[in-house]
């Protein structure tokens, strides 16, 4: 995409310039994101009792985390595997199996009422003039809609009676798979089974941490729009208000959606740049801008899934944090 963008280098390489030290400001507001990351992670994670990991620890899986699955095809595939090895030594398998479950849900639940909440934003935009209502868009809304009912409904009985099991189920029905999945279950029935029970007990029993995680994940998602509106200000895309807040909520939102169903992608290539070209061509702004969106977010992507991969080998003597735990 970028060999057939009809954009030089140079002007790449300008617009990095251009963005300046909001460029540092984006970098360190995503390290506030993080910890907010963790902090859900460790509400989750003391739902099922003690946490005896460090704080900066679980920060380094989290970044870690995200790197891998940033990195790696299919998301989930490379990090939430590394977060179960690395909290494994201090809670064990059980609990850190369902934490990072836990955790990953919550994330995947919070994009879902994400994506909801802009649809009702766009259609009071649409409402009162400010953004166009045709009939593709409202396809658009009503596809995304479907959807995100489909995915909130999916979790919400998740939350209630586990995904686990119900999980391996479904994997034992794919013909590659099924032979592996017979296995596993039989070997792990009754973990699964505990991991499911834990699962459920964090929404049935302990709808402080639910609720919590939930917020902390919620707000997260409504703190990356900040990104995009630093952008939007540095290219005078808007006045600066809380209307242009709404619009780079809304690009956030179509973008993150768009690129989320690519997700087979490593780095989900091409299809952010695509949903970024969309949806701030659907707000009523040029390309370029659209450009430099997707090139800012690509720096800052590149910079922390460099750091989370690099700290994969930083701080890893956990036998020394449990002594010095079991010491205090």
């Amino acid at each position: 995409m970028l060999f057939t963008f009809k954009v030089s280098f140079v002007e790449l390489w300008n617009d990095i310039l251009k963005a300046g030290y909001w460029l540092a400001a984006i970098l360190l507001m995503w390290f506030v994101l993080y910890v907010m990351n963790a902090c859900t992670w460790r509400i989750i994670i003391k739902g099922s009792g003690d946490c005896p990991i460090p704080f900066w620890r679980l920060l380094k899986i989290t970044i870690t985390g995200f790197a891998l699955n940033y990195a790696t095809p299919a998301g989930l595939l490379g990090g939430e595997p590394y977060k179960i090895m690395e909290l494994k030594p201090y809670i064990g398998s059980e609990r850190a199996t369902s934490s990072v479950l836990l955790f990953a849900m919550m994330h995947i639940f919070s994009h879902f009422w994400f994506w909801t909440t802009s649809i009702v934003v766009y259609l009071i935009l649409a409402l009162l003039g400010y953004l166009p209502l045709g009939t593709g868009i409202i396809i658009v809304l009503s596809f995304m809609a479907v959807f995100c009912g489909a995915g909130i409904y999916m979790f919400t009985r998740g939350y209630k009676n586990g995904i686990v099991v119900k999980l391996i189920n479904f994997v034992k029905k794919i013909p590659f798979l099924k032979k592996w999945a017979t296995k596993f279950e039989e070997k792990n029935k009754n973990e699964l089974k505990k991991v499911d029970t834990q699962i459920a007990e964090l929404q049935s029993q302990n709808k402080k941490s639910f609720y919590g995680s939930f917020f902390l994940e919620y707000i997260g998602r409504l703190c990356q729009s900040f990104e995009i509106y630093f952008m939007l200000i540095l290219f005078d895309a808007g006045d600066g208000g809380f209307l242009t807040f709404l619009y780079s909520f809304l690009i956030l939102s179509y973008t993150s959606l768009f690129a989320n169903l690519l997700f087979f992608l490593p780095l989900q290539l091409g299809g952010r740049e695509g949903g970024f070209a969309m949806s701030v061509a659907q707000m009523g702004m040029t390309s370029e801008i659209g450009m430099f969106v997707s090139i800012i977010c690509r720096v800052r992507e590149i910079f922390w899934t460099s750091l989370g991969l690099f700290l994969i080998k930083i701080g890893n003597n956990k036998n020394e944090d449990i002594r010095n735990q079991q010491s205090a």
